[in-house]
């Protein structure tokens, strides 16, 4: 398709009609409502009455809520109080999708359990995102830091004796998507039961998940799991070199006709009759020779001039981008993989949408992060509240909002 995939009539939402009620923070739980939201959910996010804690925080953690808070409304509601605890066990009755994401135990002393939301909404899908599905770990708690330590994510990524922790949060995220995989599943199940499920994601089986193809590595070749920082590649040009202008890119040559098109097209054609390369295992294991000299060929390059003719060649590269500089990048805004959006202080910015297109458009933005109880009356009002309770709700302090 040619032109913008956001732009033109909006496009019908696989999810529009279901009513997500989410009581959550930070990461996990308010991706899985976003993913939702972005699909055409109307995802409601129950606040405290000052705002979900993430809207305050700073430094490294300072964009949680602008990030995972767009298409979805706000209430801010009292959920300790008699009053408050009456609007929520009425919202989630009339909700098809219940996310929560806190600690063990808290939602039960609000009376939003599993066993007691089951009691009064038997058709509720009730998915809880924690540290730990059930077992001996499954009162602990859990961020995602802690888990890439203890499921191996952290030794493959850091120096032999020196684990880090992957550069984004990337159990929370992918716990949240596999929450959102497990919905869509009992979606589709009450189609047919008309009964709701219990459903359960969680960080360290996320790690764990990811972890699979390292565990099955060390099964298959009877050796022991090497960080990713020192270990081998297993194929034959799969690097990150240095350019003339000191820039850097990482390049790949792995296929046969990558490797014929690289060494005629830099003067190579030698190469191609060297019986040292004449197999891809070869190649790979003479690597120690051959990276240097691949090193030589690229340092005599500037940066985009190598790009251009890789990128004439299809072989496969990247330049090395930090974080901000995705907000220019071409393809993204060619392609409107960036929705534009204003945050709740007032300024515009252009996060990402989700990695997914329908019938070839981008699901674009619909609504911006919310205020603080944006959407309190609203809420309240669709789900039978009448104007003089709501008034009362709020007199009593047991609801807010910052609708105008």
């Amino acid at each position: 398709m040619g032109g913008n995939p956001t732009s033109g009539p909006t496009i019908p939402r696989p999810l529009e009609g279901v009513r997500v009620v989410e009581f959550s923070q930070m990461v996990m739980g308010p991706t899985c409502g976003l993913i939702l939201a972005d699909l055409g959910a109307d995802v409601v996010k129950v606040e405290p009455l000052k705002g979900d804690r993430t809207r305050y925080f700073k430094g490294p953690a300072a964009g949680f809520f602008a990030t995972y808070s767009r298409n979805k409304r706000s209430i801010a509601l009292d959920t300790s109080s008699p009053g408050g605890k009456q609007v929520a066990r009425r919202l989630t009755e009339r909700s098809d999708v219940l996310i929560e994401n806190f600690r063990p135990g808290l939602m039960k002393r609000v009376g939003l359990d599993y066993n007691s939301v089951a009691a009064f909404a038997p058709r509720l899908i009730y998915c809880s995102l924690k540290g730990y599905l059930p077992g001996p770990y499954e009162n602990r708690l859990a961020l995602d830091e802690v888990v890439q330590m203890m499921g191996g994510l952290a030794y493959m990524t850091g120096l032999p004796g020196q684990p880090m922790r992957a550069g984004a949060s990337v159990n929370d995220v992918m716990g949240g998507m596999f929450g959102v995989i497990a919905i869509q599943a009992a979606l589709a199940e009450r189609q047919r039961t008309g009964r709701g499920r219990y459903i359960q994601s969680a960080l360290f089986e996320n790690n764990v998940f990811l972890m699979a193809q390292a565990m099955m590595c060390e099964v298959v070749t009877g050796r022991p799991s090497i960080p990713y920082s020192v270990k081998d590649s297993p194929w034959p040009i799969y690097d990150l070199f240095d350019t003339k202008d000191g820039s850097k890119l990482f390049v790949t040559v792995v296929g046969e006709e990558q490797w014929q098109a690289f060494c005629l097209a830099f003067d190579r054609a030698a190469w191609l009759s060297d019986p040292r390369f004449i197999t891809a295992q070869g190649r790979v294991d003479h690597r120690d020779w051959l990276i240097p000299e691949v090193a030589k060929i690229f340092g005599g390059w500037n940066k985009a001039e190598l790009a251009a003719k890789l990128e004439e060649l299809e072989l496969p590269y990247a330049p090395v981008n930090k974080p901000g500089d995705l907000f220019s990048d071409p393809h993204l805004n060619k392609s409107g993989g960036l929705t534009e959006i204003r945050l709740p202080d007032g300024r515009n910015t252009k996060p990402p949408l989700l990695p997914i297109s329908l019938d070839g458009r981008r699901l674009a933005n619909g609504n911006d992060p919310p205020q603080v109880g944006e959407h309190t009356h609203d809420i309240l009002g669709d789900i039978g509240f009448s104007t003089n309770e709501i008034a009362a709700l709020e007199k009593a302090g047991t609801i807010a909002s910052s609708a105008v």
